[in-house]
């Protein structure tokens, strides 16, 4: 209770640098609840992408039933294929009469026996798709093979760069935070080293002197975090609306409850290390 009252009381005493403390705080768990969403966010997309079929092969008119079921257990030994579809013709002719039934005359014009039967296939990683492409288009039954490549390069790509350009700024601003935190407690400690002094020559223990300090760089963690995320949370509240119709069909949002409070818990946990840790620093520099 007493580390606690001596905390709040050396908090009150200098606003500003408390202010300053809290902000680079605030600004580093905004960048972790920013990417945190956003690297969800991508891995939810890509999962989806990754539970559609990928790869679409159209066969030959003369290709066999026989040699159709031999490439399909070729595609799931690979153990690449999440999943294989063969869809007939007369199932391709129900699938084009729903996709065209505004149109009676297209639909006059097509029958079974002109659309091709074909295997729809999912992969487990969407990097195997190429592979899996490449091995349907050296089969001699495959007419043509349907793979949007760019696509799916474009968007693995991306994910891959969000990932590591939010894990280089977590970790750079978490450093910033240290450095900044460790100097604005070695300030605090400095213009109480005559304090400190008598404390020592009435009987105070190191660790007696250090916890006020290391409790108060704790308090700036936590309600930096607090901050952050609250900001974080309610840019995402005020955008689900505008990124839920942007990415129609997709389920990404809205982010359950859960999971947003799920985040504030891991990151009050790590804000009050960093803000010890950076304080523990700091008194072992400043406190001799």
């Amino acid at each position: 209770m007493r580390h606690a009252k001596t905390t709040w009381t050396n908090i009150r005493r200098s606003p500003y640098q408390a202010f300053a403390a809290i902000l680079i705080m605030m600004l580093t768990f905004l960048v972790i609840s920013f990417f945190t969403f956003l690297i969800g966010g991508s891995s939810k997309i890509v999962n989806y992408f990754e539970s559609k079929p990928q790869v679409t092969a159209f066969f030959k008119n003369e290709a066999k039933q026989s040699d159709i079921n031999t490439l399909e257990n070729d595609l799931q030994s690979t153990g690449k294929v999440a999943s294989v579809k063969f869809v007939s013709k007369d199932e391709a002719l129900k699938i084009y009469r729903e996709q065209n039934k505004n149109d009676p005359l297209l639909l006059d014009l097509v029958t079974a026996d002109i659309l091709p039967a074909s295997l729809e296939i999912s992969s487990l990683k969407i990097e195997d798709l190429s592979s899996i492409s490449d091995t349907l288009k050296k089969s001699p039954i495959i007419q043509e093979v349907v793979f949007q490549k760019d696509v799916v390069s474009t968007l693995t790509s991306w994910t891959s760069a969000i990932r590591k350009i939010g894990i280089a700024l977590i970790v750079l601003l978490s450093l910033v935070s240290i450095f900044i935190m460790v100097t604005i407690i070695g300030i605090k400690i400095s213009q109480k080293k005559e304090d400190i002094e008598i404390m020592r020559l009435i009987g105070a223990t190191n660790w007696y002197i250090r916890w006020p300090f290391i409790f108060e760089g704790m308090f700036y963690g936590i309600i930096g975090a607090i901050f952050g995320w609250l900001i974080s949370s309610l840019a995402l509240w005020y955008a689900t609306p505008f990124l839920a119709s942007f990415l129609r069909g997709i389920p990404v949002l809205p982010v359950s409850p859960v999971v947003i409070l799920e985040l504030l818990a891991v990151e009050l946990v790590l804000a009050a290390f960093l803000g010890a840790f950076s304080s523990f620093l700091a008194v072992l520099r400043y406190l001799k």
